[in-house]
């Protein structure tokens, strides 16, 4: 003879029936209602020839469990023989006994007087082993497991009879002796569950009252508005920017103005020595000059010393004349037939004439020659002057043109320093500044997390009493199960 337990699968969802909802432990096909929603309890009832023993297996061996041995060993529940009426008002119908012992219901009054289990009651698995419950405080942020069996839903366990939790207390339809008692434990566990229903209710309206009145004390805190402090930041950033633009600038037109130093310098240097070279050549013509007017000094003499040799002759000459004269003028004049004599004095004249000509045009030849050459260094001291004006013009102007990029150098190179430190100063300045905001930043995210941690904290106290509720629930339906076997058993049952 085999029975098939009851499996009670635990969903943190709403608080009633659902046939549609992830489970672990499916065991049969089982069509549940559309309107039920939240925990939803599924029945296998047993010793049924519809149900095929390896189907059932098969089907036990896709849950959680290894064997179908294990399940039995490991669940424990109300074991029927007939299907349950599953529905918002009706639990289950004609329990059957699963041979629990007599002792049961004596022990009925020992899980009476047990307090009410929490998630960490620990009961024991058999059926009518003990109906005593080992509890424990619910720990805050504790939460009911899924895909297992809560404690609470366990029949036998948490202080619900033994003879309620495996149906020994009912025999051919006729209660035993302790119905009274345990109708009156019924009642009295029913109406402690209702009122600790309505102070979780309570509880939980205050919780939420709580966490509406923190959200709306959350809601003031806005986080301060840095658009100012970015403008300033990104203004100081384009600043920055024009400023090393203006650097560069600045940087390439003094490397263009070395370079054109340096060009002038070497048109400086070029022409320093041309001017040399010029100088060096009008100095060897001053010397051809002074030796020329040595020459002309010394041909003036010399046509000097001539003239004057010239005149001693015609002196001479004309005294001579004269005196031969004097001597054959008072003598015999003889006159000979014969040829006519040389003039000397034309002779004279002519010679006198020719050496006169020759002397000019000597003396016209080394005119026009000194003449062309004064001229000529004339030219040249003129030339070399005018090129010796323009270099020393252009000499100062390099010189002014040098002083003054020197001038805009040093003030380039000041103001460069001066950008530099305001630069570090403002770089210093609003690093400062951006640790201080980023400390409110770290401030208010350490706030944040504080809020999250609280909400999380009180979301899970807010689960945690979800689930107490729920499972108060789940007794209350179990026991208005009960209740309504009871009402079921009263009816007579009709074995076709």
């Amino acid at each position: 003879m085999k029975f098939y337990e009851v499996a009670i699968e635990w969903l943190l969802s709403d608080k009633e029936l659902t046939g549609n909802t992830r489970s672990h432990s499916v065991l049969m096909d089982f069509e549940f209602p559309a309107y039920l929603e939240g925990p939803k309890l599924f029945v296998y009832l047993g010793d049924s020839t519809d149900i095929p023993e390896e189907h059932t297996k098969r089907q036990i061996n896709n849950t959680n469990e290894c064997s179908y041995e294990n399940w039995q060993r490991k669940t424990s529940g109300v074991v029927c023989k007939y299907p349950f009426e599953v529905g918002p008002d009706r639990m289950a119908s004609d329990c059957s006994p699963t041979g629990c012992s007599s002792e049961s219901s004596a022990r009925a009054s020992d899980c009476a007087l047990a307090s009410t289990c929490s998630v960490e009651t620990t009961c024991l698995p058999s059926a009518c082993a003990t109906s005593s419950c080992q509890t424990s405080s619910f720990p805050s942020g504790a939460r009911l497991p899924t895909g297992c069996l809560p404690p609470a839903c366990f029949a036998g366990s948490c202080n619900i009879p033994c003879v309620v939790g495996n149906c020994a207390w009912c025999e051919d339809g006729v209660f035993n002796s302790n119905e009274k008692e345990t109708m009156q434990f019924l009642n009295d566990r029913l109406a402690s569950y209702l009122e600790k229903v309505r102070g979780l209710e309570e509880l939980n309206a205050e919780l939420e009252c709580r966490i509406r009145e923190q959200c709306e004390e959350d809601v003031p805190l806005v986080c301060p508005d840095y658009q100012c402090y970015f403008d300033t930041i990104e203004d100081l950033q384009q600043k920055i920017l024009c400023t090393k633009a203006e650097n560069c600038r600045l940087a390439v037109q003094l490397d263009n103005c070395k370079l054109a130093a340096d060009d002038f310098r070497s048109k400086y240097e070029s022409e320093l020595s041309l001017r040399q070279l010029v100088e060096t050549d009008i100095s060897g013509l001053r010397g051809i000059l002074g030796e020329l007017t040595v020459c002309r000094s010394d041909l003036e003499a010399h046509v000097e010393s001539l003239k004057d040799d010239l005149l001693c002759l015609k002196k001479s000459h004309e005294e001579e004349v004269n005196v031969l004269r004097g001597q054959l003028g008072d003598r015999l004049s003889v006159e000979l037939d014969t040829a006519p004599t040389t003039d000397l004095n034309r002779v004279l004249d002519e010679m006198r004439c020719q050496y006169e000509t020759v002397l000019a045009n000597n003396r016209r030849d080394v005119e026009e020659w000194f003449a062309a050459q004064t001229e000529e260094l004339n030219q040249q001291q003129l030339s070399s002057a005018e090129q010796l004006q323009g270099c020393q013009t252009e000499i100062l102007e390099l010189k002014r043109t040098a002083n003054t990029l020197e001038i805009e150098l040093q003030a380039q190179q000041s103001l460069t320093e001066s950008l530099e430190c305001t630069v570090a100063e403002t770089e210093a300045q609003y690093s400062s500044e951006l640790a201080q905001i980023q400390c409110l930043i770290d401030n208010v995210e350490n706030q944040l997390a504080e809020i999250r941690c609280d909400l999380e904290r009180q979301n899970q106290e807010y689960q945690v009493l979800l689930d107490t509720k729920a499972r108060l629930e789940c007794e209350i339906n179990t026991y208005q199960g009960l209740l309504d076997s009871k009402d079921s058993r009263q009816v007579p049952h009709d074995p076709s």
